[in-house]
């Protein structure tokens, strides 16, 4: 993904929906989310890093750090069977339009 318009949005969004799931908001210096542009070598792996701060009892700190890496295209396939699961509870209960709980939930 070269097109820094779309990086940009994307970076957005996705900080947008962690801080809107946080407890409190953090400050944005405390914060970093955001795409990478495609790897080549890296083929269909996504790579995650995640790094988190806090305290714990006593006020000690306390520092995260977690990789994750998968196979890309099938790791949607669970994503997408429950956003079906949804659709077809609400066809069965009757009703119709957007369905937005799923929606904001399974498709970000």
């Amino acid at each position: 993904m070269l097109d820094r318009h779309r990086l940009m949005s994307k970076k957005e969004s996705k900080t947008e929906a962690v801080q809107s799931v946080a407890g409190e908001r953090l400050a944005d210096e405390d914060i970093h989310i955001g795409p990478s542009d495609y790897v080549p070598w890296q083929k269909d792996n996504k790579v995650c890093f995640i790094r988190m701060e806090g305290r714990l009892f006593g006020d000690v700190p306390m520092n995260l750090e977690l990789r994750l890496s998968v196979e890309d295209s099938p790791n949607s396939a669970g994503v997408v069977i429950d956003a079906i699961r949804c659709c077809k509870l609400a066809l069965d209960r009757g009703q119709g339009g957007v369905l937005y709980s799923p929606s904001a939930y399974f498709m970000k």
